[in-house]
Order: structure tokens, then C-alpha cells, then sequence
């Protein structure tokens, strides 16, 4: 890294075009190879079936949705490919933060409010986000960027609808950020 000091390297970011470009290579390998597009909420799926089969066995096939999703995987819906997906994503984040220096037990948040309710707003925020990618059957990584990924009018409306909402919505959230 020749000159660089550790600080000024935990600065350092990948270029936001090359990463990108790189993320939809992932997402045409995605395709190629497992016939279908990236997406993390139906890991989250995957969990909680699991994890309803471990307290009562029977209890998944009284929810259709789940009885539904459990079925869906050979053995275990710990076994769909996305659930490994998902374990590469944090696996490798902590990897990269850690070669960067950034990785770091704090939480980040602007100095006009504090560490709790930076907490609050990411729970809140992680919440309406999972409650709505069930409603919309994925998350925007498979509704809108696999989607957009094979051409589908819905990928693109569902992108112009997240992008829409932030920008609409940011006036209201941004003194939590700046």
C-alpha cells in the first residue's frame, strides 16, 4: 500500500462504478449458473421455516406460506442455495472490513443524534423493509436488480418505486444523518 496510513486506507472505498459493474457480473453468473437472480429475504425465509420446525414440527404445515416454502427445499430449507449466498455476504464483509481497518465495534451516526437512536431507527427501518419485501414477494435484490437483470418491466418499476420512495422520503430522515 506503499504510503498510504492506516487511516486514510479505512477511507477508502471501491469506486461505486466499478462495484457496479461487478455486481451485475455477479448477478449474470447468478443467472448462468443457478438459473435464476440473486435475493436475500428468501434466505431469511429459509431461517425462519427452520427455525419453526425446531420448536414444533408440525407447526409449518399450519402455515400455508411456510409449509409451502419448507417443502420447496430437498431435506431442509437450510439447503437453498441463498442461504449460503447470505453466509458469503456477511463472511465476506467481515473480511473486507477487517483488511481495510474498518472493522470496528461502534456505531456510526451523526453527531445530532445519538448511538440509541441511530439503534431505533435501523431496527425500525430493517423491519419495514423485511415486512414490505414479503409483501412484494423479494427484496430489491431480486425483485428489482434480478429483475431489471432479465428485462422485466415489473424489475424496473419496482426500482423507479424504491429509488422513488427514498428520494421522496429523505427530506424527512436526512437531520438523522447529517
Amino acid at each position: 500500500m506503499g504510503n498510504i496510513s492506516k487511516t486514510e486506507r479505512s477511507k477508502k472505498y471501491l469506486n461505486p462504478y466499478l462495484g457496479g459493474v461487478l455486481l451485475g457480473l455477479v448477478l449474470l453468473a447468478a443467472n448462468f449458473i443457478a438459473g435464476r437472480g440473486l435475493g436475500a429475504s428468501g434466505a431469511i425465509k429459509s431461517v425462519v421455516a427452520t427455525s419453526i420446525e425446531a420448536v414444533n414440527k408440525n407447526a409449518v404445515n399450519t402455515m400455508p406460506f411456510m409449509a409451502e416454502y419448507a417443502q420447496s427445499h430437498s431435506g431442509s430449507p437450510m439447503r437453498s442455495w441463498l442461504v449460503f449466498e447470505m453466509l458469503g455476504v456477511l463472511v465476506g464483509g467481515f473480511i473486507s472490513g477487517a483488511i481495510a481497518g474498518r472493522l470496528k465495534l461502534k456505531v456510526e451516526h451523526s453527531p445530532k443524534i445519538t448511538s440509541r437512536r441511530r439503534l431505533v431507527f435501523a431496527l425500525i427501518g430493517g423491519t419495514l423493509f423485511g415486512f414490505g419485501s414479503q409483501l412484494g414477494r423479494g427484496c430489491t435484490s431480486g425483485a428489482a436488480l434480478s429483475g431489471m437483470g432479465v428485462l422485466s418491466l415489473g424489475g424496473f418499476i419496482t426500482m423507479m418505486g424504491i429509488f422513488g420512495t427514498a428520494y421522496a422520503l429523505a427530506y424527512f430522515f436526512r437531520k438523522n444523518w447529517i
